[in-house]
């Protein structure tokens, strides 16, 4: 059965003006697929890298990664989830600005009772990134209670997160941000130490804090603006976890220059490597609905815009007016 539904498409990479209402028809699922309709929508970074052709997608095309909602039908083959499910999910292809839509149910995750529509859709691609980049990506000699790690951006929505699930963790977190109301938030939610990378020298900062020993991670999902100092910031073996581009790709580099910083690893990160099965997705997701229902990690909502105003809530993300996270609601 065909229906029509509303979907923010963008049909020429560019600003924020390139976000249009369209009208679209929606199918039946096929196999492995099934159809959800929203009841509420995540935004993140990566929908402005889709939207300005950083990461270049095949012209019209839906946008957003990130949303919750009910399952209204399922293809042949799907095992884990039935019509009436409440579901949410981070996954590929994008497309998450509509209504409803049809996509692959690999990625789609039973909604817990406990946690509402509005928490479901802002918390799955932030929180599953929080979960790899504290519980997988771990420097050589390992990350334990008490060791000091660098969290870039940490007032925004992956950052709250990680600095609540830090602290669950006995992680010394030290978080920049742009502002003072910022670094008092990344403080409230955790945060050890918060450095205004405005009005501070964040790499001078770290070292006063560590003690000159610096941080066995950086987990950096700025980019261009923080990249050179941020090596600055890890000690002997320490590991660079790269993870956005929110001002701008990092240069190329040579490795050479790893050496003298103390033998340091970096990595490039991206969630969609690490969920791209069923069981690993289903396994990152239990971790973050246990540390949400237990109280240890709030989900903090502090943006709300309507499905047609789209363009409005991605001025704001890339102008840095957000804190927490951005939710669309149909």
């Amino acid at each position: 059965m065909t229906q029509t539904t509303r979907a923010i498409r963008i049909h020429a990479p560019g600003g924020a003006e390139q976000l249009q209402l369209d009208t679209v028809e929606v199918g039946d699922p096929g196999p492995g697929q099934v159809r959800i309709r929203h009841h509420a929508i995540g935004l993140n970074f990566i929908d402005v890298y889709h939207r300005t052709g950083l990461y270049p997608l095949a012209m019209p095309h839906g946008i957003g990664m990130e949303g919750a909602g009910v399952i209204e039908a399922v293809g042949e083959g799907v095992t884990h989830l039935k019509v009436g499910d409440r579901a949410a999910y981070a996954a590929n292809p994008p497309g998450s600005y509509c209504d409803a839509r049809v996509m692959p149910a690999m990625n789609l995750c039973r909604l817990p009772d406990g946690i509402d529509f509005e928490t479901g859709a802002a918390m799955m691609l932030k929180g599953l990134t929080a979960q790899y980049l504290l519980k997988r990506c771990k420097p050589v000699e390992g990350l334990e209670a008490g060791d000091f790690v660098l969290f870039h951006a940490a007032a925004g929505g992956v950052g709250l997160i990680a600095c609540q699930w830090a602290k669950a963790l006995g992680l010394r977190l030290i978080g920049t941000a742009g502002s003072d109301d910022k670094c008092a938030l990344a403080r409230e939610h955790g945060a050890e130490f918060t450095i205004n990378y405005r009005t501070e020298n964040f790499t001078q900062r770290v070292k006063e804090i560590t003690g000159g020993q610096g941080v066995k991670v950086v987990y950096d999902s700025v980019g261009k603006d923080t990249w050179d100092g941020s090596l600055d910031c890890l000690r002997p073996f320490g590991l660079m976890v790269s993870f956005g581009n929110a001002s701008g790709p990092v240069a190329p580099f040579s490795p050479g220059i790893l050496g003298p910083k103390g033998s340091i690893y970096v990595t490039r990160q991206t969630l969609f490597t690490h969920i791209s099965s069923r069981e690993r997705t289903q396994a990152m997701a239990d971790d973050l609905f246990a540390v949400v229902a237990s109280g240890q990690v709030k989900i903090r909502i502090d943006q709300r815009f309507a499905l047609a105003d789209a363009q409005a809530a991605h001025r704001s993300l890339e102008g840095r007016q957000t804190t927490g996270c951005t939710i669309l609601l149909p």
